[in-house]
Order: structure tokens, then sequence, then C-alpha cells
């Protein structure tokens, strides 16, 4: 019997607490180190996955039966254990509790992909995608698009 074929990619956002600036150059490769391992544990494929010190991006292909909201729990839950028992010099770390998820499609990975990548340029020189720069989305929320 066959298996159905998806391709499911979605563009994560989510913040530290209060957006403190917490996420400390440093330790940020173990924190993308983390996100990864639980994105293969999970089945997910990493394509991006990069921040700044208040905030992180994750853009990733995932699996059929993997519901976003679980897949979010998972990766947050794995790096806030790490940041808090793993990392020397962290008293104290926590996400809040809110993300945004956008679904993106295949011909826009590339470019949500760059996004991803060059985060803190990003936020240095103010080119955001504002739409994109949220932890959380209102429920009357108008999509625009990107950037727009």
């Amino acid at each position: 019997m066959r298996e159905p074929y998806t391709q499911l990619y979605v563009h994560l956002v989510w913040a530290t607490w209060d957006r403190e600036p917490i996420i400390r150059p440093d330790f940020e490769d173990r924190l993308y180190g983390e996100i990864l391992t639980k994105l293969n544990e999970l089945k997910c494929k990493e394509i991006a996955a990069r921040g700044t010190e208040d905030h992180v991006h994750l853009l990733c292909r995932f699996p059929r039966p993997l519901s976003i909201s679980y897949l979010v729990q998972q990766v947050k839950g794995a790096t806030s254990h790490l940041m808090s028992h793993a990392i020397p010099g962290v008293d104290w770390f926590k996400w809040q509790g809110s993300y945004g998820a956008f679904t993106v499609t295949r011909d826009d990975v590339p470019r949500v992909k760059e996004y991803v990548l060059r985060q803190k340029e990003h936020h240095r020189s103010g080119d955001l995608w504002p739409n994109w720069e949220h932890s959380w989305i209102p429920d009357n929320y108008q999509d625009e698009g990107p950037g727009e």
C-alpha cells in the first residue's frame, strides 16, 4: 500500500520570555544544534534556524502525521531543558508560550531560508518582514504577506 506524499513547509517564530535578550553568542550554536537534534528525532528536515538575542526563526519540512503545535512544543521543550540544565553560566531561561507559524510554498523556501539565515543582519539594518517578526498573531490579524 502506498503512503500519502506531502511537502509541508513551515516557518516558525518564537521569543524568549518578555523578549529578554538572553540568547548569547557563546551558546547559540548549541541552541541551534539542539533544535536540529530534536527535528531529526521528529523526522523533520531543518532548512534554516537562526535568530537574535530574543527570538528564533525556524524553517523546516515536517511529516504528515506531525502537528505544528506538537513540533513547536517538542523543540521549545528540548531547547529550554538544554539552556536550563546544560549551559554553564545560564541562570535563567524561558520561552514565551506563544509562537507564530506560517506555511511556506516550495517555491518560497529559498527566499524564506535566506531571510531566516540573515536574521541578525536584517535586525541591524531594519530590513524586516514585519508580519513574521512577531511571536504571536491575533485572531483577527489580516495577513498581507511578507514585508507588505
